[in-house]
């Protein structure tokens, strides 16, 4: 029994080498690549982010700081705690996790082993930390751990920290200071006061108090010390994400912390991280948006989401080239008329159906308007859908239930609060972001099958094992595959009546949102997609000042949204055979509209064919009224269950601010009279 822990012993001795300084940080830098695995970025420690300090460069009592939050018997323990090391090992047996570990098994840890929860690395770990403790010096092995140890905010080593957090060399920090940073070295990512002010202040109380006890502070000091200030954060090396890739960078390590994966690991387990992203995809949407914003006034801003319908994979993610400014895929805005396939996915779910043939007087009403050449004396939905008109939305929006709406938007993918709804929100009243968007008409085009949507692919650690795969699920279905193929076919026409064919079947809707003044927009959105790709292009300003062209012009959906995602769109399908792009038969559910023979079983959709004649968008699509005002129209009548979440602040003025909403008229499933002919634009 004896001759066994010897014999491991001597090999380990043997067979695992000292880790230097350079080591431990070498095996923290994270590399992210695109979904091909060619490299993304490498976030290297490099010169500007790690410093080395000796020993005497590192003030008395910040050491003794560290000592306080991380190892207080440091000078007097052997390098390894055994008790500690044993009930790890039990645990693990045990299928648990835990153990605490000294400064020296850390320094090991980090700089070799990495962090596998295992008996081995257990085994290496205990024979390397026997290993430097035998041949280096106390102090040696505590400034090896101040050199390379992660403190957040990009920074590794103390002197790297002592810049980021304070400004300073680390020789000038005060005991306070080095108390703030040595509590934040278990745990970056919850301590720093920029992310917790109040967990921050806890742990700066735990270190000092520590300090206290140990005899390192006297209790006159603590009692005299003040929380320290420190500086805003700033990105980690504003070279690499500086630019558009630093809100893809940013969105990737926010869905590792959704995933359980802390900013902390992600900084110092040389982590492997593969995208869902398509290298040449995320080229052909930065560099549309910035071809479509060159020479443009300089408050505008853009954003471009590709998703996968079938996976839920990301494959193109731009939010501004502002790398560490606000990120506008994520931004929530009113989304205007995009939001008006969610009222067809209400009202095919409605018992009974509400069929794309259902007619509505589309004339405008008083406190209800329609954008330039889109009225409709007699329209069905699909035609009302071209044309974008907002009475017939608002009616039949109306007589489904707000609440239905909601709950066939939140069924798509929608996640932000759609709450206490009424009949405007089929003119895009509540907010939500561009990845929301795209992620719902991404269900669309799957059939009604959802996907959650995602950046993050596979996470391995350096030593090979595979912390995180993306699962190959089939989705959730959220809604039958014909009321889906209903809701394509709502949306088939509106790409061709705006130019924005890209010679294949195509679904898609403008959104333009109104400013309280007449003539001006604040946010501009084209959505759509194929049954391979949905893409949400965003069009706005920070401020939601109206949004103009260099010449003076008003942006809306159709224009500027609407190049960005056609050049976006026609490059990203030029390798993929229009015949396998195909939504597939549409089978009409409840009155078909009015361009297919009364009563007809079947037939598949003639929309992929371009208009080379289509007229000009219509400007403004969203109009909503007061949302003070009492309201008129029918109470939710569907059973849906709406959100009880807050709703968030409304970014735009209500152009109808003062008008009454219109009570709905009675609906007809009649057809529309020969000669009104309402499925091109310039109707009524």
């Amino acid at each position: 029994m004896v001759l066994l822990p010897l014999l491991l012993l001597g090999i380990g001795w043997i067979a695992f080498a000292i880790p230097t300084a350079d080591d431990a940080v070498n095996n923290q830098v994270a590399t992210i690549s695109y979904a091909d695995g060619a490299d993304l970025t490498r976030l290297v420690p490099e010169a500007g982010n790690r410093t080395k300090v000796t020993t005497d460069q590192i003030p008395v009592q910040v050491r003794e700081a560290v000592l306080a939050a991380e190892d207080r018997t440091f000078y007097s323990n052997p390098g390894f705690d055994l008790s500690g090391i044993l009930r790890a090992a039990w645990s693990q047996l045990q299928g648990g996790v835990g153990g605490g570990s000294t400064i020296t098994q850390q320094y090991v840890k980090n700089a070799l082993v990495g962090d596998q929860v295992s008996l081995w690395r257990k085994y290496k770990e205990l024979i390397v930390s026997l290993k430097v403790s035998q041949e280096k010096s106390k102090d040696e092995i505590l400034t090896d751990y101040l050199n390379t140890i992660y403190f957040g905010r990009g920074a590794y080593g103390i002197q790297s920290a002592s810049q980021a957090y304070f400004g300073k060399d680390v020789g000038q920090l005060t005991p306070a200071e080095g108390a703030l940073l040595a509590g934040v070295i278990q745990s970056p990512s919850r301590w720093d006061p920029a992310i917790d002010p109040q967990k921050a202040v806890q742990r700066w109380g735990f270190v000092m108090d520590g300090m206290v006890s140990q005899g390192w502070l006297s209790p006159s000091q603590r009692d005299a010390a003040t929380f320290p200030a420190t500086q805003q954060r700033k990105p980690m090396s504003s070279g690499s994400f500086g630019d558009s890739r630093g809100h893809l960078v940013t969105a990737v390590k926010s869905e590792l912390d959704s995933l359980g994966i802390t900013d902390q690991e992600f900084a110092q387990g040389g982590l492997q991280i593969t995208t869902t992203i398509d290298a040449d995809q995320q080229d052909r949407a930065v560099a549309s948006a910035q071809k479509a914003l060159a020479g443009q006034p300089d408050n505008l801003r853009s954003s471009v989401v590709a998703i996968d319908p079938k996976t839920g994979a990301i494959t193109a993610y731009y939010g501004g080239d502002n790398g560490v400014g606000l990120d506008y895929a994520q931004v929530k805005k009113q989304p205007g008329s995009t939001f008006k396939p969610f009222v067809v996915l209400a009202a095919l779910m409605h018992d009974p159906p509400i069929g794309l043939g259902t007619v509505f007087d589309g004339k405008e009403e008083t406190g209800l308007r329609n954008a330039d050449g889109a009225d409709c004396d007699r329209c069905d939905i699909k035609q009302a859908m071209t044309l974008s008109n907002n009475v017939i939305f608002t009616k039949l929006a109306a007589k489904v239930g707000p609440d239905a709406v909601a709950s066939a938007a939140r069924a798509a993918g929608i996640t932000s609060p759609l709450t206490n709804p009424d009949a405007r929100l089929a003119l895009g009243n509540k907010e939500v972001s561009p990845l929301e968007l795209a992620s719902a008409y991404a269900t669309i085009a799957g059939g009604g099958v959802w996907h959650a949507p995602h950046l993050v692919s596979k996470v391995v650690t350096s030593d090979g094992r595979v912390l995180y795969q993306a699962p190959d699920s089939g989705g959730e279905r959220r809604f039958p595959e014909q009321v889906a193929r209903n809701v394509v076919e709502a949306m088939s026409g509106v790409a061709p009546a705006d130019g924005l064919t890209i010679g294949r079947p195509v679904a898609g809707k403008t959104g333009t949102v109104q400013s309280r003044f007449e003539g001006q927009n604040n946010d501009a959105w084209f959505s759509g997609f194929t049954p391979d790709l949905a893409t949400t292009v965003w069009v706005g300003t920070d401020m939601n000042s109206p949004i103009k062209t260099s010449s003076g012009t008003p942006i809306e959906g159709a224009t500027m949204p609407g190049k960005v995602w056609q050049n976006f769109m026609q490059q990203a399908t030029a390798d993929e055979p229009a015949s396998q792009q195909s939504f597939g038969t549409f089978r009409p559910i409840g009155t078909p509209p009015s361009d297919l023979p009364p009563n007809a079983p079947e037939q598949a959709s003639a929309s992929a064919a371009p208009s080379s004649s289509a007229p000009p968008s219509a400007s403004v699509e969203a109009t909503p009224v007061d949302p003070a005002a009492p309201s008129a129209l029918p109470q939710p009548g569907s059973g849906a269950v709406p959100t009880t979440e807050p709703e968030p602040p409304r970014r735009n003025a209500d152009p109808g601010q003062g008008r009454s909403p219109t009570t709905p008229q009675r609906t007809t499933t009649t057809a529309p009279p020969p000669a009104q002919d309402c499925s091109l634009r310039p109707c009524g």
